[in-house]
């Protein structure tokens, strides 16, 4: 359950990254409350995973999938520059997230 729990806080970062991207510096309302409001739920559901899993591995785990989530969906949604060299980054991004996951 606390793996359910900590990818599920991932997805959640990554709704928060570009929440603050399409904030434009806090200037626009909605997106400021969406980024405050999914970066709680991020943090609460990373706290929760704590509970159960270690720190490393699920500090490792939550960053990996935020980091290739906001990648991709930058490149799908917001015109970020797509090349091979970025989506292989991507796959040894998700290919250690999945190693962490395996071996622990």
């Amino acid at each position: 359950m606390a793996w359910i729990v900590l990818v599920l806080a991932g997805v959640f970062e990554v709704v928060m990254a570009l929440s603050l991207k399409l904030s434009n510096g806090f200037g626009n309302l909605w997106w400021s409350l969406s980024f405050l409001a999914t970066a709680v739920l991020s943090f609460g559901l990373l706290s929760y995973a704590l509970k159960t899993l270690e720190v490393g591995t699920a500090y490792a785990v939550w960053t990996g999938v935020g980091a290739a989530g906001t990648a991709v969906l930058g490149m799908i949604a917001m015109g970020d520059e797509v090349s091979p060299a970025r989506i292989i980054s991507i796959a040894l991004i998700l290919a250690g997230v999945i190693g962490l996951r395996v071996l622990a």
